[in-house]
């Protein structure tokens, strides 16, 4: 019973980051997963890719009523990415957990620090395909490694090096996890096995509820403010992280 209330506590959680800020689902769901629910490492970074997608279809749907996903970048992005996020999905596999772990900290850090500096924005809505389609390889590439979706580096990325206000960006990035986490869990499906789905299942219900939350308080809060919310939620578990693996 413990297991499955701390399950639904943490769901809900994740969905929130998800609907409000189009990312950090991941970056907090393989953490729970592993330190709260007594996931292996690789166990849970293929369960947080099933329901981050679910998770983030949802919320896209919630978004796109609104009009805040810019569905031309967003597909040539998610689109650049479907093969790097299957192979690197493939080759994360033979990989030792540690250096995983280690690997997921050093990256969320990285996308913290992108996000609290400053940059000079364009034109929300100016697509430059070739940036477009790099940012969203090296996107996908580190979805399939690391069993993430990714919103935690496609927020930045649609907002740095696109040019996407930030609430569009947000939307936006659920329509690129949602591409890359059903990538990356098709180079999974043969070491899907042992799965805890009783513990998945309830965990994913209760992201997909507070999604919906997640949204709603989205509106309410200053595309800045966002952004310093998500940077601080990155760098706390990217410390936890790190001192894990050190200890």
């Amino acid at each position: 019973m413990t297991v499955l209330v701390l399950a639904l506590i943490a769901g809900a959680v994740i969905g929130l980051a998800l609907g409000a800020l189009g990312g950090g689902g991941s970056v907090l769901a393989v953490p729970a997963l592993i330190y709260l629910l007594g996931f292996t490492p690789a166990a849970a970074t293929t369960a947080s890719l099933i329901i981050v997608t679910a998770t983030s279809a949802t919320a896209l749907y919630a978004h796109t009523r609104d009009g805040n996903v810019a569905w031309r970048t967003g597909t040539l992005f998610a689109a650049a990415g479907i093969v790097p996020a299957f192979l690197a999905g493939a080759v994360a596999g033979r990989l030792p957990e540690a250096v995983l772990t280690a690997a997921f900290a050093v990256i969320a850090a990285l996308a913290a620090v992108r996000m609290l500096r400053p940059s000079a924005s364009e034109p929300p809505d100016r697509i430059r395909p070739g940036k477009a389609a790099g940012a969203g390889a090296g996107l996908g590439a580190v979805t399939g490694f690391l069993g993430v979706g990714g919103g935690f580096l496609a927020v930045p990325a649609l907002v740095s090096v696109l040019g996407l206000a930030m609430r569009r960006a947000v939307g936006t990035s659920l329509l690129v996890i949602t591409v890359n986490s059903l990538a990356a869990l098709a180079a999974r499906t043969g070491t899907s096995g042992g799965l805890r789905w009783e513990i998945i299942g309830p965990f994913t219900g209760a992201a997909i509820l507070g999604a919906w939350d997640g949204k709603r308080l989205a509106a309410q809060i200053s595309g800045t403010t966002l952004q310093k919310i998500f940077a601080g939620v990155l760098l706390a578990v990217a410390a936890f992280m790190l001192v894990d693996v050190i200890v």
